[in-house]
């Protein structure tokens, strides 16, 4: 199983023994009040997720992993880098903490080294990331790892409290390097 290493954190591929972590952590109403996943309405719509995640790893699509602190193992969230068309370089990202787990640098932690693997070992041109305008912690993760606010898409993010705008963020290959050897 492949995994990635922080000072804190270890994240690693899902995987289906981490079903229940995923299911108690989507079924979550704060994580889910900012991401339009939607709370699963059982654990056979999770299993769903899992399975889609877990082929889009084997096709190096989707590397979604599952955060989890080194000295506990207790689970934080995921964290997750799609792959787009290989022509064009790009990544996204995408991430949901429990919220015990917030404010306290996991996130930005767990991001730093996602960038990394996705520009080190995946020659990334282009890492984006999308949140909704109100999502202040999301804000200051991506903004603390470096990545430039490029604009915001209107009305784009289906919540439960409504239409939501969307800041979009990116970061690229040489912005990276600068920031690596700061």
């Amino acid at each position: 199983m492949f995994s990635l290493h922080t000072n804190r954190l270890t994240l690693h591929q899902v995987q289906e023994s981490d079903i229940e972590d995923i299911h108690m952590l989507l079924s979550i109403p704060a994580v889910d009040q900012y991401n339009a996943l939607g709370i699963p309405t059982n654990i056979e719509v999770t299993q769903v997720y899992l399975d889609e995640w877990i082929e889009n790893l084997k096709m190096r699509q989707e590397f979604v992993f599952s955060i989890r602190e080194k000295q506990e193992n207790n689970f934080i969230g995921l964290f997750s880098l799609r792959i787009g068309t290989s022509k064009y370089k790009i990544g996204t990202i995408w991430y949901k903490l429990h919220p015990k787990y917030w404010s306290q640098g996991y996130a930005t932690e767990a991001a730093y080294k996602v960038l990394q693997f996705g520009f080190e070992n995946m020659n990334l041109h282009r890492i984006e990331a999308g949140c909704a305008i109100d999502n202040i912690g999301s804000i200051r993760v991506l903004e603390k790892i470096g990545m430039q606010r490029e604009g915001c898409k209107r009305k784009i993010l289906p919540l439960l409290s409504g239409w939501s705008d969307a800041y979009q963020y990116a970061m690229l290959e040489k912005e990276w390097e600068v920031s690596i050897n700061r």
